[in-house]
C-alpha cells in the first residue's frame, strides 16, 4: 500500500463516517499521511483527527477511534494505534508494504509520476540571457533548477511550456553590432562595448561566410552585423544549453512585441482597465495601487516605450496564449521585479497570487573558477561544463534550496568518493545494475515475487524510502524545490547500500537459488528504477557502470 493509496482510503473512511451521520464537518479533499519520526510508531501516521475533531464537535481521540475502527479492517493494514490526543499510527503487514517493489518495477520510468498538478497550464520562463554574449556562471543555477522544475511539474501532471525570452530589442543590440564592426576592422571596441575575444571570433566567422560585409559602410554594416551576430550568439547559447541538458519549447523574441505592435496594444488594454494615466508627457501605469513601491512609466515623454512596457506586453501575450499560470525565475538582483510584475498581473485583471509566481535564486560561486579567455570578463557556463561535467554541476546546484547561496568546491566534485554527492548517487545506481548482472550470471531471475520474504529490517527501510518517492516528486513540483527529489534519492541510495551489505541477492557458493533471492532481485531493480527516475528529473545521467 502506497501513502497515496492510504490517503485515499482515509478520505473514503471520512466520507463514510459523514454519510453515516457520525461526522458533521467540511471534509478535506485529501488526507495527509507521513512517516513517523520514530519508526517504532508504525509505517505511516496522520493527524487528521486533530484537524477535524473540535470542528466536528468531537474529542480528537474519539474521532481517531472511529477512524481506526474502519481502518483496522482494511486489507494490508496490520495494526492501527492511537497516540497522545489523537495521532493515528498505521502499521502495514509485511506483504502489503513489500508489494511496492513489484509495483515499481512494473511501472518503470513512470513510477513517481502523479496527478498533484493535473489541470495546471503553466508557462515557465528562465535563463533568458541577452543574446549579446555567452552564458555565464550567473545563468548556470537557474538553467539547472529551471529545467528540473519543468521536469517535475510535468511528472506531476501539469502542462508546462519552458520558455526563453530573448532580449533582442534595445540599445544593447546596437552596442553589440558596433563591437563586431570595430573588431572586424581591427579597431578597439568602443567604450561600453563588448570586449571579449568571442566578438573578434564572431567578426571572423561573419567575414568567412561573406567577405563583402567588410566593404559596407558602418551605417550599412550595422544592421547586417546585428542580425548575423545575433544568429551566431543564439546558436552558441542553444548549443551550450543542450550540453547542459536544458531544453526550451519556445524561444520568444522581444523584438516581435515591438514589430507587431504588441506594446501599443498592451498599453491600450491596460488603459481600458482604468489603471493608465498621463503625466509630464509620459504614460504611466498605477502599479502602486497593487503593491508596487511606485507607479511605472510605460511610454516616455519622447514616445519611446520603456522596458517595463515590454514586460507588460509580454505578460499579456502569455495570457493570450492560454497560460493561466506564469512562473518567472529571476536572479538574486531582481527582487525589485516582484512588485512590478505582480502589479502588471493585477492591473490586467488577473489574480496576482494565483496567476503569476516569481522565484528568486541566490548567487553561486565556484572556488578556483577562472575568467573565460574567450569572453574575457566572465566565467562561462561552457567552461564550467568542461571543467566539472554536466552531472556534477547540475546535481550540486539542484540539491541545495534555490534561496540559499552556494559555493561549490571543484576538488570535491571531481573526486570519485562518497563526499561527492553525485558520485554517491550514481554509484548506487551502477552498483544496483552490477548486482542485477551478477544475479543473471548465477541464474537468479524475477520469475517469483513473494512479498512476505522481504522482512529484514534493512528491507523495511529501503521499501519505505522507495514508497515515499512519488510524494517527494509531488512536493518538489508543488513547491518548486528540486532539492527535495535530490535529497530523497540520497536517502534511497543510503538505504540501498545498507541493504546490499545485509541481504544477499545471489546465493553463497554452491547454495541453490531460492525464492528469497528472486524476490530480492525485484527489490534491487526497484531501487534501480527509483534512482534512475530521480536522476532523470534532475537532468543527471544514471550510469550502468562506474
Amino acid at each position: 500500500m502506497t501513502p497515496e493509496q492510504l490517503s485515499a482510503h482515509l478520505t473514503e473512511i471520512l466520507n463514510a463516517l459523514s454519510n453515516e451521520g457520525r461526522l458533521n464537518v467540511d471534509l478535506p479533499e485529501t488526507v495527509k499521511v507521513e512517516r513517523p519520526k520514530n519508526r517504532d510508531h508504525g509505517d505511516w501516521a496522520t493527524n487528521i483527527a486533530l484537524q477535524l475533531g473540535k470542528r466536528a464537535g468531537l474529542a480528537p481521540r474519539e474521532l481517531a477511534e472511529m477512524i481506526a475502527e474502519k481502518l483496522t479492517a482494511t486489507p494490508g493494514v496490520a495494526s492501527v494505534d492511537i497516540a497522545g490526543p489523537g495521532f493515528i499510527n498505521v502499521t502495514l503487514d509485511t506483504a502489503a508494504a513489500a508489494e511496492i517493489a513489484r509495483t515499481i518495477v512494473e511501472a518503470g520510468a513512470t513510477y513517481g509520476n502523479n496527478d498533484a498538478l493535473a489541470g495546471h497550464n503553466i508557462n515557465m520562463e528562465f535563463v533568458s540571457a541577452n543574446p549579446t554574449g555567452p552564458l555565464h556562471i550567473g545563468h548556470t543555477r537557474w538553467a539547472a533548477l529551471g529545467d528540473s522544475i519543468v521536469r517535475m511539474l510535468r511528472a506531476s501532471g501539469a502542462d508546462v511550456t519552458a520558455e526563453y525570452y530573448i532580449n533582442d530589442a534595445g540599445s544593447q543590440m546596437d552596442v553589440f553590432a558596433t563591437s563586431i564592426y570595430r573588431r572586424m576592422h581591427g579597431l578597439e571596441v568602443q567604450e561600453g562595448g563588448y570586449p571579449g575575444q568571442y566578438i573578434a571570433d564572431m567578426a571572423e566567422q561573419i567575414l568567412a561566410d561573406d567577405p563583402s560585409v567588410k566593404d559596407l559602410s558602418e551605417a550599412e554594416a550595422l544592421p547586417v552585423l546585428r542580425e548575423r551576430g545575433y544568429a551566431l550568439q543564439m546558436k552558441d547559447i542553444k548549443d551550450t544549453l543542450a550540453d547542459f541538458g536544458v531544453h526550451f519549447d519556445v524561444y520568444f523574441s522581444e523584438s516581435d512585441l515591438h514589430n507587431q505592435g504588441k506594446i501599443e496594444e498592451a498599453v491600450a488594454r491596460l488603459k481600458e482597465q482604468g489603471h493608465v494615466y498621463e503625466e509630464d508627457g509620459a504614460i504611466w501605469l498605477r502599479t502602486s495601487e497593487f503593491g508596487d513601491d511606485k507607479d511605472r512609466v510605460l511610454i516616455r515623454a519622447n514616445g519611446a516605450p520603456t522596458y517595463f512596457a515590454a514586460d507588460a506586453a509580454y505578460y499579456l501575450n502569455k495570457r493570450d496564449r492560454g497560460f493561466a499560470e506564469k512562473i518567472y525565475l529571476l536572479g538574486a538582483d531582481h527582487h525589485g521585479y516582484i512588485g512590478r510584475l505582480k502589479a502588471i498581473a493585477a492591473a490586467a485583471g488577473d489574480d496576482a497570487a494565483a496567476n503569476i509566481e516569481i522565484l528568486i535564486g541566490q548567487l553561486m560561486s565556484v572556488n578556483g573558477a577562472r575568467l573565460s579567455k574567450r569572453a574575457g570578463n566572465i566565467i562561462e557556463l561552457k567552461d564550467l561544463i568542461e571543467w566539472l561535467g554536466t552531472d556534477a554541476l547540475r546535481y550540486s546546484l539542484e540539491r541545495v534550496p534555490a534561496d540559499s547561496p552556494i559555493d561549490l568546491d571543484p576538488e570535491v566534485l571531481r573526486t570519485a568518493t562518497n563526499e561527492n554527492p553525485v558520485f554517491y548517487i550514481q554509484y548506487a545506481h551502477a552498483r544496483s545494475r552490477q548486482a542485477a548482472r551478477a544475479a543473471a550470471d548465477r541464474g537468479v531471475d524475477r520469475s517469483v515475487f513473494d512479498a512476505s520474504l522481504l522482512n529484514h529490517p534493512a528491507e523495511n527501510d529501503l521499501l519505505a524510502a522507495l514508497t515515499a518517492y512519488p510524494s517527494a516528486v509531488a512536493a518538489a513540483a508543488q513547491r518548486r524545490e528540486p532539492h527535495r527529489v535530490a535529497r530523497h534519492i540520497e536517502s534511497v541510495a543510503a538505504a540501498y547500500h545498507t541493504w546490499y551489505a545485509a541481504c544477499r541477492i545471489t546465493p553463497v557458493g554452491d547454495e541453490a537459488v531460492e525464492d528469497v533471492h528472486r524476490t530480492r532481485l525485484w527489490l534491487n531493480d526497484a531501487t534501480t528504477t527509483v534512482i534512475a527516475n530521480g536522476l532523470e528529473l534532475l537532468g543527471v545521467s544514471a550510469p550502468e557502470k562506474m
